[in-house]
């Protein structure tokens, strides 16, 4: 019924459509246009996603209840997510749509036939789903193990506007690239970066082959640092990433260790400013040009692309030993078969495994989290953090906190000197 559907609303917007590119439409006819293109759309979508919806709507419940309690555990304001994570949260069927954009009016305007519509719409759809449902579960890791920690102490010390961010872009255009999230510990600071290092902004062609790493190098899930890193880029005329204490890779799929990831990376020559603003331009013109109906004047050639195929467990492993952290730690969410828990184990890679969205099964990575943090900020500073999250938790004023700070020390003055004077 779906694609019987789709199929007539195809030959209605083909009817509907203009015949020449850009032509306008009277506004009854664009109307009836939209309107049989949201049906080419939607009966995609139901074709493609309707089983994987019900799944989506599940894991989105989960991560917004989990945004809110870690949230308040942190004592932060807020959170931001990234733009096509957040439309993705708001309406996973929406969002799926708004993929299809661009193949509909290319079926409306015979630029592609309806079997090439369904081939790359069904792929875009996939991909789509898959992407946002592992980010989903990526943060969701990441969050639990927040939360963890605030109920231990911890403070959301970084952004400064206490709003924890879950973005992943954007962030590096001053030439840094700061953590997500920064939490202040009674035993120190711990620094996380989500999928990091990103590359960062440049403005020339030395700039551009100076960052080059940084477009191509490996892209572990979370990196953890103890302290408090505004920065993971070391200084220097070609910038390194600083050594981090703990890499996280997270895992929502079922077969996850059968898949295989190309990496092209390592393989790929630097661009100079000028080829890469040309290809921008290209793939710019590329799409522009027909819709304009007018003619591509030129054609950049593209070389052969080099790649070399790794399966994930190996991935891993791969990420150990390029980054060299002081612990290498697992999550997945379903069962991980012995022989591939063993392969891992036995590269010193620690194994959670069937954690499903249980934040309890993460405790024990929240505890040899604590054991990284390290103090690299003053005490003062602490202590104006943990004043300013009393006084927002009780709704009271800073300098009722402060006075109330004062009084228990006098209580307790005596106990006040004694660990002043015993040796550090």
């Amino acid at each position: 019924m779906g694609l019987e559907r789709l199929r007539r609303c195809y030959e209605e917007a083909r009817r509907l459509a203009p015949p020449e590119p850009g032509a306008p439409l009277p506004p009854d006819r664009a109307r009836r246009l939209d309107s049989v293109l949201d049906c080419v759309k939607t009966e995609l979508v139901r074709l493609v996603a309707s089983r994987e919806l019900p799944t989506a709507r599940r894991w989105i419940r989960v991560f917004e209840e989990q945004l809110e309690r870690s949230s308040k555990a942190l004592g932060a304001r807020g959170w931001t997510l990234s733009k096509e994570l957040k439309s993705f949260v708001s309406d996973p069927r929406l969002h799926l749509k708004k993929k299809l954009f661009n193949y509909a009016y290319d079926l409306a305007r015979g630029k592609i036939s309806l079997d090439e519509y369904l081939s790359r719409g069904s792929s875009a759809l996939r991909t789509s789903l898959r992407t946002n449902l592992r980010t989903i579960y990526q943060d969701w890791v990441l969050l639990s193990v927040l939360e963890h920690l605030g109920r231990r102490g911890a403070v959301l010390i970084y952004p400064e506007h206490r709003v924890l961010s879950l973005e992943r872009s954007g962030r590096q255009r001053a030439g840094t690239i700061p953590p997500n999230a920064a939490v202040s510990l009674p035993s120190g600071e711990l620094s996380f970066f989500l999928e990091a290092p990103r590359p960062l902004g440049w403005e020339d062609t030395s700039d551009l082959r100076r960052y080059w790493k940084l477009y191509v190098t490996l892209r572990p899930d979370i990196m953890v640092y103890g302290g408090m890193v505004e920065n993971m880029v070391l200084p220097g005329d070609t910038p390194g990433i600083r050594r981090p204490d703990i890499i996280i890779e997270c895992k929502e799929l079922v077969d996850w260790h059968r898949r295989t990831r190309d990496l092209r990376g390592p393989f790929t020559e630097p661009l100079s400013g000028e080829e890469w603003r040309a290809r921008w331009i290209e793939g710019l013109w590329k799409g522009l040009a027909d819709i304009l109906g007018v003619e591509r004047k030129y054609v950049l050639e593209e070389g052969g692309r080099k790649s070399m195929r790794v399966k994930e467990p190996s991935l891993v492993v791969l990420y150990k030993e390029f980054y060299n952290p002081g612990s290498m730690v697992l999550v997945s969410r379903a069962r991980t078969p012995r022989s591939i828990r063993r392969f891992l184990e036995d590269h010193g890679v620690l194994v959670i495994d069937g954690v499903g969205f249980n934040g309890g099964k993460l405790e024990g990575l929240a505890s040899l989290l604590e054991k990284y943090a390290r103090r690299s900020l003053p005490a003062r500073s602490m202590l104006d953090s943990w004043a300013r999250r009393l006084a927002e938790e009780l709704d009271v004023d800073e300098e009722r906190v402060a006075e109330a700070i004062l009084r228990i020390l006098e209580q307790h003055r005596g106990e006040l000197i004694r660990l002043l004077q015993a040796k550090p």
